[in-house]
């Protein structure tokens, strides 16, 4: 029974950072009319939670590891509160930006606290894989359901409310995470952060995610852009001279030479790039082609949330009997068959019908694949590295999805 208390709780969490990764795009054109964004400034009510969840997300891995995953999980939902109740009430363009970038810290924090609590309270196999089906599930469907709930919410109450939604759902997560996982032990001494190599691995990584989001705007050969990528060279570089001197690294170097994990970190990087976008460019295309409004636009998602579900728990099924490599496989070419469908029907009018067969296979690859991709993270990493272990492969999703 506790263990199923957990799993709701972790799903739930998980759910929770996948509607604020999507749930305010719907809501974007009524921020901006509201605060009075610029068309220019008012992208980055997304982005900076984008860049942020990126820069910080091996630092959230190893603060897990080091002052334990209950600890940081319940930090984490607090800030998630705290920050949602400041952007519910806001006036200000900027401080709503700031609000969506410390959101984006407490996503780097609680995402590898909620996977690393998986990964250690559920023993490697079925159990843990069938886990990981139901937290991607989760996952997969708050990505397609942000712009139901979004829609929903925005056309009953105002977009204030995808904030204040957050803050009990928050709050309970807290209190449900001191109640049902495990206490934290006391922190080893013999283990202490790395915090030269914490420091430039999150400003390098702030930056490289920052620039992939900026440069498409301001041009890959301005000056800003130029300026910022060595910038962002030098802090990894130095980062990288750290680690290989420091006694009690970041990021272990057992961890860069374990084959699984970098293989998850190039899955993650390709899911980012490619399932990753299709929420925000999907949502785009039914507000600013279809013209639907923000309800209209939150129902159009119906449909891929079920089936990307049912693909994550078909998903973890078949890892059982086929393997996560073939099941991710697999998954990734239903996705590109979904999506050789759905192109031709991106019309300005046709008929949401038309949609569908793209969307159905879209929607079971990228179940499938995100249930493999986490499997394949998780296996054979030690307890005490699970933590930063999920921040790697969850840095390399964030930078495939500012590729996108």
């Amino acid at each position: 029974m506790r263990a199923r208390t957990s799993l709701l709780v972790l799903a739930l969490a998980q759910l929770v950072i996948a509607l604020d990764h999507s749930i305010v795009h719907v809501a974007l054109p009524d921020i901006g009319a509201g605060l009075g964004f610029s068309p220019h400034d008012l992208q980055w009510v997304v982005s900076a939670y984008v860049v942020t969840t990126g820069g910080f997300l091996l630092l959230g891995g190893r603060t897990a590891d080091l002052l334990g995953r209950r600890r940081v999980f319940v930090a984490a939902a607090l800030l998630y509160a705290g920050s949602s109740l400041v952007g519910g009430l806001t006036e200000s363009a900027g401080v709503l930006i700031a609000v969506r970038a410390v959101q984006g810290i407490g996503g780097s924090l609680l995402f590898p606290a909620t996977l690393s609590l998986i990964s250690t309270l559920y023993e490697e196999g079925p159990a843990r894989n069938r886990a990981l089906a139901v937290w991607g599930a989760a996952g997969a469907a708050g990505l397609c359901c942000g712009s139901l709930l979004g829609g929903v919410l925005v056309e009953a109450f105002g977009w204030r409310s995808v904030f204040f939604v957050n803050v009990p759902v928050a709050a309970a997560l807290a209190w449900a995470g001191l109640g049902v996982f495990p206490a934290d032990g006391p922190r080893a001494g013999a283990r202490r952060f790395d915090v030269t190599g914490a420091l430039a691995a999150t400003g390098g990584t702030t930056v490289l995610v920052y620039l992939l989001v900026r440069a498409p705007q301001a041009g890959w050969g301005s000056g800003p852009v130029l300026t910022g990528a060595a910038l962002s060279v030098v802090l990894l570089a130095v980062f990288a001279v750290v680690e290989a001197r420091s006694r009690d690294p970041l990021v272990p170097g057992r961890l860069i030479a374990h084959r699984g994990l970098v293989t998850a970190m190039g899955l993650t990087a390709l899911y980012g790039a490619g399932f990753g976008a299709l929420p925000y460019f999907m949502t785009l295309y039914f507000r600013n082609v279809r013209d639907y409004s923000a309800l209209a636009t939150g129902l159009a998602f119906l449909v891929p949330a079920v089936v990307t579900a049912l693909g994550t728990h078909v998903g973890g099924r078949a890892v059982v009997r086929a393997g996560a490599h073939r099941v991710v496989a697999g998954g990734l070419l239903l996705g590109a068959a979904g999506a050789a469908a759905l192109v031709p029907a991106l019309t300005a009018s046709g008929p949401y019908p038309l949609l569908l067969p793209g969307i159905v296979l879209l929607g079971l690859g990228q179940g499938a694949v995100w249930t493999g991709m986490w499997i394949v993270a998780a296996t054979g990493v030690a307890a005490g590295d699970q933590g930063v272990a999920s921040g790697m492969a969850s840095t390399t999703l964030q930078v495939g999805g500012a590729v996108a």
